[in-house]
């Protein structure tokens, strides 16, 4: 006769909004490495760039510090998102993933490879809708300085003034 055994189930353990919002970014981050790195194997890519031109625009300082500054705001987002205060996180987050989209579907501008760009920047709008989503559903939790839980748990009054 067989004994049943105890179902043992994983434990799932929260994830901080935090590590949620850096991980989010970290993600965007790397799709956008690497749709530009896959972007160099497209017929005349390569070309261009060594005629000096990139898209639409010609390669410069200019252009080349645009370019890093544009991604390294996401690329701070990592580190801002584990660092910076609550309220501040929240309302970083939305305005920073907020601006990006539009700056995200301007990818899609004039490129020929319609399903390699659409895939790639489907992805990174999901992601950027995940970061919309974590920051806006951002947990609260009542101040204490407001807020005093009375010994049972099950009232919650004002505090008494000294």
């Amino acid at each position: 006769m067989r004994t049943r055994q105890p179902t043992i189930t994983l434990d799932d353990q929260p994830i901080p909004v935090r590590a949620k919002l850096a991980a989010a970014w970290t993600s965007l981050m790397f799709l956008y490495a690497y749709v530009d790195i896959l972007n160099f194997f497209t017929p005349g890519v390569v070309d261009d760039i060594l005629a000096g031109r990139v898209f639409e625009f010609a390669l410069s300082q200019t252009f080349s510090t645009t370019a890093l500054a544009l991604m390294a705001i996401p690329i701070l987002m990592v580190v801002l998102s584990m660092t910076l205060p609550a309220r501040v996180n929240r309302i970083t987050n939305l305005v920073v993933a907020s601006l990006y989209v539009p700056v995200t579907a301007f990818n899609a501008v004039g490129e020929s490879w319609l399903y390699f760009y659409g895939l790639g920047i489907a992805l990174e709008l999901i992601l950027l809708a995940l970061i919309l989503r974590y920051a806006w559903t951002w947990p609260r939790t009542a101040s204490s300085a407001t807020m005093v839980t009375s010994p049972d748990r099950d009232t919650v009054r004002a505090p008494q003034q000294a």
